[in-house]
């Protein structure tokens, strides 16, 4: 049985890790250093995206925006977010981003029993408390990136992995395009390392279904580390190094299957645009 998230796990985690990217940003005196990431952002621009991130977030619980139809349509938002900063000095941006997701961690504390859901594409589907997982992916891997550009120190905690999945499993879920993966038909259980979190992708012709009731007997068993499917969630993991180097593990009747699976996922998710 899984361990229980609460939306005040959520928030402490946001709060840690906001208070760790506002204080490795704040003095930077270089906005225009390129940051180590494949967008090709300007160390200003990356601060910028992050600062404007909790007050989206915002709107989407409150039912102001919603998430795209497809997650291509994200960078368009990510570059109207950078085109429409209101400053690009990198205090006003830290200070903006701490004001604006303190706003927001009140506002999820504050939630009653029936917690708000984000809409995509004008149905409601996405938990407003779950989604703060996403944005902590976001500003553990932006934290990151900015770190490696300046030749700083920046860990990861591996207790956020489970949160990170979660969040991500609420885009996923609908986001998810059988046609893509269409013949592909496997199991896969993963144990993320030094938590208690077990995750089940099913495909069926195509078809993810993401932690089924009842799950056909598995393929491949994957236990990885924690830090690895942070980086996995966003685009900076690579199977066979991570295989090679222990970071992972994989066995079972189809153990080759772990090698293709992050890349199935991501094609699941970014591939195609549906037609309107």
């Amino acid at each position: 049985m899984r361990e229980t998230i609460s939306r005040f796990d959520y928030i402490d985690a946001a709060q840690e890790l906001g208070d760790r990217f506002a204080a490795l940003v704040y003095d930077v005196e270089a906005p225009d250093v390129r940051v180590e990431s494949h967008r090709g952002w300007s160390l200003a621009d990356c601060v910028g995206h992050v600062a404007s991130e909790p007050s989206r977030y915002l709107a989407l619980t409150h039912g102001a925006d919603e998430w795209p139809s497809h997650p291509r349509f994200l960078n368009d938002i990510y570059a109207k977010q950078i085109a429409n900063l209101p400053t690009r000095d990198v205090r006003g941006l830290t200070e903006m981003f701490r004001a604006d997701l303190a706003e927001l961690l009140d506002t999820v504390g504050h939630f009653g029993a029936r917690v708000p859901m984000m809409r995509i594409a004008g149905q409601r589907r996405v938990r407003a408390d779950a989604a703060l997982g996403i944005l902590i992916g976001e500003m553990a891997i932006r934290g990151r990136d900015i770190a490696r550009s300046l030749g700083r120190q920046w860990s990861i905690d591996p207790m956020i992995a489970p949160m990170v999945t979660r969040g991500g499993h609420e885009l996923l879920r609908p986001w998810a395009d059988h046609h893509v993966c269409s013949g592909h038909s496997a199991t896969y259980d993963i144990r993320i390392r030094r938590t208690g979190e077990r995750i089940v992708y099913q495909f069926r012709d195509g078809r993810l279904e993401i932690d089924p009731t009842d799950p056909e007997p598995a393929d491949v068993h994957i236990s990885i580390d924690p830090i690895s499917v942070v980086l996995a969630a966003h685009g900076r993991f690579a199977a066979a190094p991570s295989l090679l180097a222990g970071r992972c593990m994989a066995w079972g009747a189809r153990p080759w299957l772990a090698l293709g699976l992050n890349r199935r996922l991501a094609d699941a998710r970014s591939r195609h645009a549906p037609q309107p």
